[in-house]
């Protein structure tokens, strides 16, 4: 079955998406202004790569490996593959001398040492015939196939094999041989024979194309929605890159461009709002454990006597001090002193909760807030174009009325940073240079929210002239805002300045 063969078809294979274009007005501003952010503080290189240029990427590396290690390209694949494509650390241990080992680990054959067949075919009456042992048809021997492994099933059965693989379990990089407990990977060759749907050889073409995006460091793909774009570096770092379709990303992490918050904060953030740990905080913020059996309990009324509903329990306990109810309303009656060391802890741990939970509610309502403004300010691109027109009916000219196109487009920067400085701010400790970011946010947020009213009002030929200045005047502070926020956070991670709560 070896083959130098490239079974990849530039033509016919893609992402599995629908591009989305990118004749759209907001996706239009969008790129011009990540373009500008793609040059802060230093360029970073990176090309966006349509599906014919990942295969052809792919196979280019293939080239490269195969001029140096001179094996079959479908084995050069699959050991790139293992490798993750890195092409050096797979030269590395070609030739560190394991030579069996090397193989062993990717699920290749060793082809400079192929082994004896494994399984002996079973021989009927007619010595050009086999037993497969999937359907156990008896088949000549042309219609019997297998790996380099030895195992041979009839063209049938392995065509029904690798098309449920493919197409019910999306399996394409680690499709092993059909044999029990062999672990030796099927190349592309034997794929793209033994598979008769166009269909079915498309989407494997997908899989391995995906996994190649995937496993590579240096690609990703754009997480826009419908397309079919890919990102390559030339290092790998948390910078902002701009994909063909006007989406703007954190090539590292993959997230919305997230400046001045750091990958692992964001991602640590996201996973606190998705998780049902705010949930917890909720019960311990408002709920309250019963002093002798630990049943949760939630207070539906007035009366601060409670009595355990745990039917092996019925314990009777003060709402308020968590002590038992007996000596409330008697001379011992204790609750109201707070020196009381049991009765304080309780109270004292509470209000922690509680305290820890409305700290918590404050930064995620105002990044919720920012968000939710963000997607109405991209609604604000057709508002826009419509004010535009109507300004050019106003004897302006196209030229003079960009600067509200260009308002816009600074007013969901300065969202999309404004979102993020919660974050951050989540889990900053507070300290003296905490305060002066406290302060840039603050002029940064009030400054948008101006922007954000101004653009918001009826343009009339009465008040055009002094909207216009207005506007102007307004996009250029939120824009000196922004600068100087995200200048004095950078400055404070070059020089240690930021500590966190984590």
């Amino acid at each position: 079955m070896d083959s130098d063969e490239d079974t990849f078809d530039n033509d016919n294979v893609d992402s599995g998406n629908v591009s989305s274009g990118d004749d759209d007005f907001a996706m239009e501003v969008d790129i011009s202004s990540s373009r500008e952010r793609q040059t802060e503080p230093e360029e970073y290189h990176y090309e966006v790569l349509t599906t014919d240029q990942i295969v052809q990427d792919m196979v280019d590396s293939i080239s490269d490996v195969n001029g140096v290690v001179n094996l079959p390209r479908t084995i050069t694949r699959i050991l790139l593959n293992h490798f993750k494509w890195d092409k050096e650390k797979l030269m590395e241990k070609y030739f560190d001398g394991n030579e069996d080992k090397f193989f062993q680990d990717a699920h290749v054959v060793n082809p400079f040492n192929k082994p004896n067949t494994i399984s002996v075919p079973k021989v009927t009456k007619s010595t050009t015939d086999e037993i497969c042992e999937i359907c156990f048809s008896r088949n000549p021997s042309g219609m019997m196939t297998g790996l380099e492994c030895g195992h041979r099933f009839c063209k049938q059965c392995w065509g029904e094999y690798l098309t449920t693989k493919i197409m019910e379990e999306g399996v394409g990089q680690s499709i092993s041989c059909a044999a029990h407990g062999c672990d030796i990977l099927v190349d592309d060759v034997t794929v793209t024979k033994l598979v008769p749907d166009a269909k079915v050889r498309v989407k494997y073409q997908h899989l391995i194309t995906n996994s190649f995006v995937e496993c590579n460091r240096l690609l990703r793909w754009c997480p826009s929605a419908d397309c079919t774009y890919a990102i390559k570096v030339s290092y790998v770092d948390a910078r902002p890159v701009v994909c063909k379709c006007g989406h703007t990303f954190c090539f590292d992490c993959g997230e919305n461009w997230h400046d001045p918050v750091q990958c692992r904060l964001l991602k640590k953030w996201l996973k606190k709002c998705d998780d049902d740990s705010e949930t917890s905080n909720w019960i311990a913020a408002n709920t309250k454990e019963c002093p002798k059996c630990n049943v949760t309990i939630e207070k539906d009324g007035g009366c601060n006597h409670m009595v355990c509903k745990n039917q092996n329990c019925k314990h009777d306990f003060c709402w308020v001090c968590l002590g038992s109810w007996e000596p409330h309303g008697s001379s011992w009656y204790n609750c109201n002193r707070y020196d009381e060391d049991e009765a304080r802890a309780a109270r004292d741990a509470q209000e922690k909760l509680r305290s820890s939970l409305s700290r918590y509610l404050h930064y995620y309502n105002r990044y919720m807030n920012h968000m939710q403004s963000l997607k109405f300010e991209n609604k604000l691109y057709a508002s826009v174009k419509h004010k535009m027109e109507e300004m050019q009916q106003h004897n302006m000219s196209w030229i003079e009325v960009q600067f509200l196109k260009k308002a816009v487009d600074i007013l969901c920067q300065c969202r999309q940073t404004l979102m993020c400085t919660y974050v951050f701010a989540y889990y900053l400790k507070k300290n003296n240079q905490s305060m002066i970011f406290e302060d840039n946010q603050k002029d940064l947020e009030t400054a948008t929210e101006k922007l954000s009213e101004y653009l918001e009002r009826d343009i009339t030929s009465e008040n055009l002239a002094d909207i216009k200045q207005k506007v102007q005047d307004k996009y250029r502070y939120c824009e000196k805002r922004r600068k100087v926020l995200l200048d004095h956070v950078h400055e404070g991670y070059e020089k240690d300045w930021w500590d966190y709560t984590e």
